[in-house]
């Protein structure tokens, strides 16, 4: 079941933290404040997955000043490869519409943006240890 709100329940936000703490913080060993304070700004859409009430994939979608940010994409370790984070970038990007939008894509996922027209720009940098690069898809 994809799901698309703006709003989380308190068991629902937990689960969304847990798994980004999961894949963030443990999993790629990243000590980092994965609580920004984004996550309940107004025009913050999530977007994500869930089986049996338990949330498979996320995606975070961001209003920012003349563009859209996409960040904070993760995937249970046991539900990857079945394409579940696609369908939400699928879903992200129909929310988007005409609007520029960016992201700090881990190198190792470049290719995986690029499929929805993402570009790289600019030099690759080290974010909590991990090489990124930023993406946009420009629209105008």
């Amino acid at each position: 079941m994809h799901i698309i709100g703006s709003e989380l329940t308190a068991a629902q936000l937990y689960d969304v933290l847990r798994l980004r703490v999961d894949v963030f913080v443990v999993e790629q060993e990243c000590a980092y404040p994965e609580l920004d304070g984004r996550d309940l700004l107004a025009g913050t859409h999530h977007l994500w997955t869930e089986e049996q009430g338990a949330i498979q994939s996320y995606l975070r979608l961001l209003t920012e000043p003349g563009r859209m940010r996409i960040g904070r994409v993760a995937t249970a370790a046991q539900a990857r490869g079945r394409g579940l984070a696609a369908q939400l970038m699928k879903d992200a990007l129909e929310i988007v519409g005409d609007t520029d939008s960016v992201l700090d894509a881990q190198t190792y996922a470049q290719g995986f943006y690029e499929k929805f027209g993402y570009v790289a720009e600019g030099p690759e940098f080290v974010e909590d240890g991990i090489p990124h690069r930023t993406m946009w898809r420009r629209v105008r």
